[in-house]
């Protein structure tokens, strides 16, 4: 649908690193869901309850369309992040955030920029994905997050190891940066986040709850 972000290379990665922890049975949020992709692969994976949230309209309906033509079970909720999942806990939760870093801190609300804008150093939701999951994960329960080496892979880290999870990278993808990234890597080297090679790694961070 126009306006929804479509997967790509961080989505499959996240794909893949959530198939590793066993999600058979597993009660599985997927936060930040656009197309719904990732809890319609955790669905048919044999999650047990699988969750899709987001704040537009748009991605809610696309995710839901695309549960029913995947077949696949997928409680589909419009929310803040969190704010959904009042009092409710889970084994995984996953998250491919908006992370790029924009000209503002005020966050869009509409159009394509919804899922790419992420405040001045891209972290506006990761830190709050960070901080929040442990509310929401049962004991042995996993946060698995995906962003760019540009937003900070060390600071998402340390959020986690603050917020009670411990955290490591599972996975890495060393690489060129994309489009939208190329396009303001001038404003990205202006503040420090960008050397002089257009290139980033894109990471999944775990973080496990005791």
């Amino acid at each position: 649908m126009p306006g929804v972000h479509s997967p790509v290379g961080d989505t499959w990665m996240l794909a893949e690193a959530a198939r590793r922890e066993h999600l058979a049975g597993a009660r599985f949020v997927d936060l930040c869901t656009g197309t719904g992709a990732l809890a319609i692969a955790a669905a048919h994976e044999g999650a047990g309850q699988v969750v899709a949230v987001d704040l537009t309209r748009r991605a809610v309906l696309t995710a839901f369309i695309n549960a029913r033509l995947n077949r696949a079970r997928v409680d589909v909720r419009r929310g803040d992040l969190f704010a959904p999942l009042a009092g409710e806990k889970f084994d995984v939760i996953v998250s491919n955030p908006p992370y790029i870093p924009a000209a503002s801190d005020r966050l869009p609300r509409h159009g394509r920029r919804v899922a790419l804008d992420a405040g001045r150093d891209g972290r506006a939701l990761i830190d709050r994905i960070c901080a929040g999951a442990p509310l929401h994960l049962n004991p042995g329960g996993v946060l698995l997050i995906v962003h760019s080496s540009i937003c900070g892979i060390d600071r998402t880290c340390g959020i986690m190891s603050d917020a009670g999870l411990e955290p490591g990278v599972v996975a890495e993808q060393h690489g060129p940066l994309g489009p939208v990234m190329t396009e303001r890597a001038p404003m990205l080297r202006e503040r420090g986040l960008l050397g002089t090679h257009d290139a980033e790694v894109v990471v999944v961070v775990r973080g496990e709850m005791p």
